[in-house]
Protein backbone atom coordinates (compact mmCIF):
# COMPACT_ATOMS: atom_id res chain seq x y z
CA UNK A 1 0.00 0.00 0.00
CA UNK A 2 1.64 3.34 -1.05
CA UNK A 3 -1.00 5.93 0.36
CA UNK A 4 -0.67 7.95 3.40
CA UNK A 5 -3.62 9.43 5.28
CA UNK A 6 -3.18 13.35 5.62
CA UNK A 7 -4.98 15.33 7.79
CA UNK A 8 -7.36 17.71 5.50
CA UNK A 9 -7.81 20.16 7.59
CA UNK A 10 -4.94 22.35 8.90
CA UNK A 11 -2.32 21.02 11.48
CA UNK A 12 -2.37 22.30 14.42
CA UNK A 13 -0.04 22.60 17.31
CA UNK A 14 0.40 19.02 19.18
CA UNK A 15 -1.71 17.29 17.16
CA UNK A 16 -1.22 14.20 15.08
CA UNK A 17 -2.95 12.06 12.66
CA UNK A 18 -5.16 9.52 13.85
CA UNK A 19 -3.94 6.93 11.09
CA UNK A 20 -0.85 7.05 9.94
CA UNK A 21 0.33 3.79 6.91
CA UNK A 22 3.88 4.08 6.45
CA UNK A 23 5.04 2.09 3.15
CA UNK A 24 6.92 -0.61 4.00
CA UNK A 25 8.72 -1.90 0.87
CA UNK A 26 12.32 -3.03 0.23
CA UNK A 27 14.07 -3.17 -3.22
CA UNK A 28 15.73 -5.88 -4.80
CA UNK A 29 19.43 -5.28 -5.44
CA UNK A 30 20.81 -8.55 -6.20
CA UNK A 31 20.06 -10.34 -9.14
CA UNK A 32 21.46 -13.61 -10.63
CA UNK A 33 24.42 -13.00 -12.58
CA UNK A 34 26.78 -14.90 -14.23
CA UNK A 35 30.28 -15.51 -13.47
CA UNK A 36 32.31 -13.36 -15.73
CA UNK A 37 34.34 -15.78 -17.80
CA UNK A 38 37.84 -15.12 -16.57
CA UNK A 39 36.76 -15.93 -13.04
CA UNK A 40 35.60 -19.21 -14.23
CA UNK A 41 39.16 -20.21 -15.57
CA UNK A 42 40.29 -18.65 -12.60
CA UNK A 43 38.29 -21.36 -10.51
CA UNK A 44 38.69 -24.04 -11.98
CA UNK A 45 42.24 -23.58 -11.98
CA UNK A 46 42.14 -23.15 -7.97
CA UNK A 47 40.01 -25.78 -7.72
CA UNK A 48 41.24 -28.48 -4.32
CA UNK A 49 42.70 -31.93 -6.43
CA UNK A 50 43.05 -34.74 -3.37
CA UNK A 51 46.09 -36.40 -3.90
CA UNK A 52 46.36 -40.13 -5.00
CA UNK A 53 47.58 -42.62 -2.19
CA UNK A 54 51.32 -44.22 -2.44
CA UNK A 55 49.75 -47.64 -2.87
CA UNK A 56 46.70 -48.58 -5.20
CA UNK A 57 43.83 -49.45 -3.77
CA UNK A 58 43.25 -52.72 -5.34
CA UNK A 59 46.61 -53.83 -3.59
CA UNK A 60 45.18 -53.14 -0.36
CA UNK A 61 41.91 -54.62 -0.59
CA UNK A 62 42.81 -58.61 -1.15
CA UNK A 63 40.65 -60.15 -4.06
CA UNK A 64 38.22 -62.29 -3.00
CA UNK A 65 36.45 -65.05 -5.57
CA UNK A 66 33.52 -66.45 -4.73
CA UNK A 67 33.27 -69.63 -3.86
CA UNK A 68 30.38 -71.40 -5.39
CA UNK A 69 31.46 -74.87 -4.63
CA UNK A 70 28.98 -77.23 -2.24
CA UNK A 71 30.80 -78.73 0.68
CA UNK A 72 31.63 -82.25 1.08
CA UNK A 73 29.55 -82.56 4.02
CA UNK A 74 26.22 -81.33 2.28
CA UNK A 75 26.77 -83.74 -0.57
CA UNK A 76 27.50 -86.45 1.83
CA UNK A 77 23.48 -85.64 3.18
CA UNK A 78 22.14 -84.96 0.08
CA UNK A 79 23.23 -88.72 -1.28
CA UNK A 80 21.79 -90.23 2.06
CA UNK A 81 18.58 -88.33 1.81
CA UNK A 82 18.30 -90.16 -1.50
CA UNK A 83 19.40 -93.14 -0.61
CA UNK A 84 16.47 -93.32 1.92
CA UNK A 85 13.63 -92.23 0.06
CA UNK A 86 15.27 -95.00 -2.07
CA UNK A 87 15.85 -98.03 -0.34
CA UNK A 88 12.93 -97.57 2.40
CA UNK A 89 8.87 -98.43 1.70
CA UNK A 90 7.91 -96.84 4.55
CA UNK A 91 9.28 -92.77 5.30
CA UNK A 92 7.06 -91.54 8.31
CA UNK A 93 8.11 -87.88 8.89
CA UNK A 94 7.51 -86.64 12.78
CA UNK A 95 7.76 -83.39 14.75
CA UNK A 96 10.30 -83.77 17.62
CA UNK A 97 9.97 -81.69 20.63
CA UNK A 98 12.77 -81.87 23.68
CA UNK A 99 12.86 -85.10 24.43
CA UNK A 100 15.22 -85.59 26.93
CA UNK A 101 18.27 -88.25 25.69
CA UNK A 102 17.52 -90.95 27.79
CA UNK A 103 14.08 -91.29 26.03
CA UNK A 104 15.47 -90.98 23.00
CA UNK A 105 18.20 -93.95 22.74
CA UNK A 106 15.36 -95.83 24.22
CA UNK A 107 12.78 -94.89 21.44
CA UNK A 108 15.82 -95.91 18.84
CA UNK A 109 16.01 -98.83 20.72
CA UNK A 110 12.55 -100.04 20.24
CA UNK A 111 12.24 -99.64 17.01
CA UNK A 112 15.51 -101.26 15.94
CA UNK A 113 13.61 -104.25 17.74
CA UNK A 114 10.98 -103.63 14.15
CA UNK A 115 13.57 -102.99 11.64
CA UNK A 116 12.74 -99.24 11.89
CA UNK A 117 15.58 -96.63 11.84
CA UNK A 118 15.59 -92.80 12.96
CA UNK A 119 16.99 -90.31 10.42
CA UNK A 120 18.21 -86.84 11.39
CA UNK A 121 18.93 -84.68 8.43
CA UNK A 122 18.97 -80.63 8.09
CA UNK A 123 15.70 -78.98 6.95
CA UNK A 124 17.70 -76.99 4.19
CA UNK A 125 19.01 -80.74 2.73
CA UNK A 126 15.82 -82.26 2.60
CA UNK A 127 13.93 -79.40 1.11
CA UNK A 128 16.31 -79.25 -1.62
CA UNK A 129 16.05 -83.08 -2.27
CA UNK A 130 12.06 -83.00 -2.13
CA UNK A 131 12.01 -79.92 -4.48
CA UNK A 132 13.04 -81.76 -7.61
CA UNK A 133 11.90 -85.35 -6.70
CA UNK A 134 8.21 -86.57 -6.88
CA UNK A 135 7.85 -85.96 -3.12
CA UNK A 136 7.04 -82.77 -3.06
CA UNK A 137 3.85 -82.82 -0.99
CA UNK A 138 5.81 -83.82 1.66
CA UNK A 139 7.75 -79.74 1.49
CA UNK A 140 5.34 -78.60 4.03
CA UNK A 141 6.25 -81.01 6.82
CA UNK A 142 9.32 -79.97 7.46
CA UNK A 143 8.99 -76.54 8.51
CA UNK A 144 10.49 -77.23 12.10
CA UNK A 145 12.68 -80.05 14.12
CA UNK A 146 11.60 -82.93 12.31
CA UNK A 147 13.07 -86.62 12.69
CA UNK A 148 11.82 -89.04 10.27
CA UNK A 149 11.29 -93.48 10.63
CA UNK A 150 12.06 -95.35 8.17
CA UNK A 151 11.74 -98.73 7.24
CA UNK A 152 12.56 -101.18 4.43
CA UNK A 153 9.20 -103.11 4.95
CA UNK A 154 5.89 -101.73 6.54
CA UNK A 155 5.48 -101.82 9.94
CA UNK A 156 2.60 -99.39 10.75
CA UNK A 157 0.80 -100.80 13.79
CA UNK A 158 4.45 -101.48 15.50
CA UNK A 159 5.82 -97.89 14.91
CA UNK A 160 2.62 -96.28 16.15
CA UNK A 161 2.50 -98.58 19.27
CA UNK A 162 6.23 -97.01 20.27
CA UNK A 163 5.17 -93.54 19.54
CA UNK A 164 2.38 -94.01 22.15
CA UNK A 165 5.05 -94.30 24.71
CA UNK A 166 6.56 -90.82 24.10
CA UNK A 167 4.47 -87.67 23.40
CA UNK A 168 7.00 -85.42 22.77
CA UNK A 169 7.15 -86.94 19.50
CA UNK A 170 4.35 -86.53 16.82
CA UNK A 171 3.48 -88.02 13.55
CA UNK A 172 2.74 -85.77 11.27
CA UNK A 173 2.44 -87.99 7.87
CA UNK A 174 3.96 -90.74 6.02
CA UNK A 175 4.88 -91.93 2.44
CA UNK A 176 3.70 -95.56 2.49
CA UNK A 177 5.01 -97.74 -0.89
CA UNK A 178 4.61 -94.03 -2.87
CA UNK A 179 1.76 -93.09 -1.87
CA UNK A 180 1.77 -89.57 0.87
CA UNK A 181 -0.30 -90.52 3.94
CA UNK A 182 -1.78 -87.76 6.62
CA UNK A 183 -1.78 -88.34 10.19
CA UNK A 184 -4.99 -90.17 10.21
CA UNK A 185 -4.46 -91.64 6.80
CA UNK A 186 -1.55 -93.56 8.56
CA UNK A 187 -3.54 -94.57 11.83
CA UNK A 188 -6.26 -96.01 9.48
CA UNK A 189 -3.21 -98.12 7.29
CA UNK A 190 -2.52 -99.30 10.35
CA UNK A 191 -6.14 -100.84 11.23
CA UNK A 192 -6.31 -102.90 7.46
CA UNK A 193 -5.51 -106.73 8.33
CA UNK A 194 -2.03 -108.04 6.86
CA UNK A 195 -1.40 -108.65 3.16
CA UNK A 196 -1.58 -112.69 3.86
CA UNK A 197 -4.84 -112.23 5.10
CA UNK A 198 -6.24 -110.17 2.14
CA UNK A 199 -4.73 -112.48 0.00
CA UNK A 200 -6.62 -115.38 1.65
CA UNK A 201 -9.77 -113.29 1.27
CA UNK A 202 -9.23 -112.46 -2.09
CA UNK A 203 -8.83 -116.25 -2.95
CA UNK A 204 -11.86 -117.38 -1.24
CA UNK A 205 -14.22 -114.95 -2.72
CA UNK A 206 -13.01 -115.82 -6.18
CA UNK A 207 -13.58 -119.44 -5.41
CA UNK A 208 -16.83 -118.84 -3.86
CA UNK A 209 -17.43 -117.21 -7.23
CA UNK A 210 -16.13 -119.51 -9.74
CA UNK A 211 -17.86 -122.59 -7.31
CA UNK A 212 -20.95 -120.55 -7.67
CA UNK A 213 -20.79 -120.21 -11.44
CA UNK A 214 -20.09 -123.88 -12.03
CA UNK A 215 -23.44 -125.12 -9.73
CA UNK A 216 -25.37 -122.16 -11.83
CA UNK A 217 -24.40 -124.22 -14.99
CA UNK A 218 -25.03 -127.53 -13.76
CA UNK A 219 -27.93 -126.77 -12.09
CA UNK A 220 -30.23 -127.47 -15.33
CA UNK A 221 -28.56 -131.09 -16.16
CA UNK A 222 -28.58 -132.35 -12.52
CA UNK A 223 -32.20 -131.81 -12.48
CA UNK A 224 -32.69 -132.92 -15.67
CA UNK A 225 -30.85 -136.58 -14.32
CA UNK A 226 -33.02 -136.22 -11.05
CA UNK A 227 -35.86 -135.58 -13.38
CA UNK A 228 -35.53 -139.10 -15.32
CA UNK A 229 -34.61 -140.88 -12.85
CA UNK A 230 -38.06 -140.22 -10.84
CA UNK A 231 -39.42 -141.20 -14.30
CA UNK A 232 -37.77 -144.47 -14.66
CA UNK A 233 -38.56 -145.52 -11.04
CA UNK A 234 -42.20 -144.57 -11.37
CA UNK A 235 -42.28 -147.07 -14.45
CA UNK A 236 -40.25 -149.76 -13.12
CA UNK A 237 -42.69 -149.67 -10.11
CA UNK A 238 -45.99 -149.18 -12.09
CA UNK A 239 -44.41 -152.76 -15.03
CA UNK A 240 -43.51 -154.93 -11.85
CA UNK A 241 -46.38 -153.95 -9.83
CA UNK A 242 -49.46 -157.14 -10.96
CA UNK A 243 -46.85 -159.88 -10.96
CA UNK A 244 -45.36 -158.85 -7.54
CA UNK A 245 -49.42 -158.71 -6.48
CA UNK A 246 -50.15 -162.11 -7.93
CA UNK A 247 -46.93 -163.64 -6.39
CA UNK A 248 -48.48 -162.34 -2.84
CA UNK A 249 -51.67 -163.96 -3.73
CA UNK A 250 -50.29 -167.28 -4.49
CA UNK A 251 -47.96 -167.15 -1.39
CA UNK A 252 -50.96 -166.82 0.59
CA UNK A 253 -52.88 -169.51 -1.04
CA UNK A 254 -50.16 -172.09 -0.66
CA UNK A 255 -50.56 -172.87 2.76
CA UNK A 256 -54.37 -172.37 3.00
CA UNK A 257 -54.70 -175.39 -0.06
CA UNK A 258 -51.28 -177.82 1.52
CA UNK A 259 -53.83 -177.54 4.69
CA UNK A 260 -57.20 -178.16 2.71
CA UNK A 261 -55.63 -181.83 1.24
CA UNK A 262 -54.23 -182.94 4.14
Amino acid sequence: MAAVLRSRGPRRAGWLPTLQIVRHAKSVTRHWKAMHFERQKLMALTEYVAPKPAIPETCITPCVKANNEENGYVKLLRRQVAEVFRDNRMIAVCQRSYTPSEEMLLMQHRLRKYNIQAKFFPNEIVRTFLSVSKYKNLLPLFVACNLMLVSPEVKVKEMLQVLKKVPQINLLGACIDNTILSNQGVVNYSKLPSMEITQGQVVATLSLTTSQTCALLQRSSAHLTALLDQYLKEQSSRTGGPDRQAGEDQAELGPAAGAADS
